[in-house]
């Protein structure tokens, strides 16, 4: 047989390789890679996945009702600008059936306390002792419940909705004549955390995790933050929180806002023990977006560790708003996540680290009469062992949003 040449050799190396004839060289093959070519469960699903598991259980026969809502359109709220001139605007929304729930609430606890009135007179003319220990009880329960009813709930934030059932949107926000917006569009649900902190005047006030700017332009318009202190740890963040300023504030009330950009887990070393009242509205894994959205998702198989972290994190963030506020200082703790791991269990354990390692007491307020002021505009949870839930519902489609306050002692 004759001798191969040099190419026939290398032809035959090939094929004795396995290579095909005319394949290149084989360290320009290359294996495709199984990680590139399967398809990537989007992040939506692997949310919705994650809530069907936990929340379920946490939510039993509410759940299915509850999924069905975070998956439709959100309701908003139009939270009125005291600072703007525009007066016709409130005209404007009750013409389209819109009303200011805030307000209404005071009339809702006078005919609630008239109603227990009654009941008291009822229990009177029953002469039996068990018309008499409903006596009592009512009694009881009027007098611990009328004192927060008229305190807690502040007359200068106005917010309308619409009506259950109502889906009519909002038109777009509209500057008056020096270019400040009529109103701040946002989930009404939102300033229920701000009703709660019960901001009165000259308070020096923080809002520890404050971008991108709802909660802080509603601490603004009680008209009674002495200084209120913003700061969020993303400067991107920060950045919305300025427009949001710059658009709805004049410059005599900016002046009296200082944004900054620390890291909200270590604000103790800045100013410690300085405020009346902490807003901490903590990262979490914001359901609603989490379950529409795929941008920014938090469930991206990317961001697992940082999802995994997020009680750490929110219980890190709570207690440097516990130890940034006065002795008899008020703090309140806010997600927009249904989790009780984001929510009661991180209020738990700030509460055993305050006392164990800081020697601090603090006390868990009742919060439950915002149940009965606002049952016609939201939908509440009445299992929480601490604070309150608000759960999205197709007729009042707000939330999810918890919310606990906290005073130090």
């Amino acid at each position: 047989m004759a001798a191969l040449g040099g190419r026939g050799r290398a032809a035959a190396a090939l094929l004795r390789r396995g290579a095909a004839p005319g394949a290149g060289p084989r360290r320009h093959r290359h294996k495709e890679k199984w990680a590139a070519t399967a398809p990537r469960i989007p992040s939506t699903r692997l949310a919705l996945h994650h809530f069907d598991t936990s929340y379920s259980l946490h939510l039993g026969a509410l759940w299915p009702s509850v999924r069905a809502a975070l998956l439709c359109e959100q309701k908003y709220g139009a939270l009125l600008n005291n600072f703007a001139a525009a007066d016709h605007v409130p005209q404007e929304l009750e013409l389209l059936n819109a009303t200011d729930f805030i307000s209404e609430a005071p009339q809702k606890a006078q005919h609630w306390q008239q109603g227990a009135a009654v009941g008291e007179a009822r229990g009177c003319q029953d002469g039996s002792d068990e018309g008499r220990t409903v006596m009592q009880a009512g009694m009881v329960t009027q007098a611990e419940m009328s004192p927060p009813l008229c305190t807690s709930i502040s007359s200068k934030i106005k917010c309308y909705t619409f009506p259950r059932g109502d889906i009519t949107r909002f038109r777009p926000a509209r500057p008056d004549s020096l270019g400040l917006l009529d109103y701040y569009l946002m989930d009404a649900a939102s300033l229920l955390p701000v009703l709660a902190l019960n901001v009165q005047p000259d308070d020096f006030v923080l809002d520890l995790c404050a971008a991108p700017g709802g909660k802080t332009l509603a601490l603004l318009q009680t008209g009674f933050c002495g200084h209120l202190a913003a700061n969020d740890v993303s400067i991107s963040r920060t950045k919305r929180l300025y427009q949001i300023l710059h658009s709805y504030v004049p410059k005599e009330v900016r002046n009296t806002v200082s944004v900054t950009s620390y890291d909200g887990r270590d604000w103790d070393q800045v100013e410690g023990g300085t405020f009346h009242k902490v807003l901490v509205d903590v990262p979490c894994t914001t359901d609603r977006h989490s379950a529409m959205e795929e941008d920014n998702n938090i469930f991206h198989k990317r961001r697992t560790k940082e999802r995994q972290m997020l009680p750490m994190l929110q219980l890190e963030l709570l207690m440097a708003g516990i130890l940034a506020a006065k002795p008899a200082g008020e703090v309140v703790y806010s997600t927009c996540s249904l989790s009780p791991l984001q929510n009661e269990c991180v209020v738990e354990r700030a509460l055993d680290i305050a006392e164990t390692q800081f020697n601090i007491s603090v006390h868990v307020e009742d919060l439950s009469h915002f149940r009965m002021l606002f049952q016609d505009t939201f939908s509440f949870f009445s299992d929480c062992r601490l604070g309150e839930l608000v759960l999205p519902h197709l007729t009042a489609n707000f939330g999810p949003m918890y919310f606990c306050k906290l005073r130090r002692m």
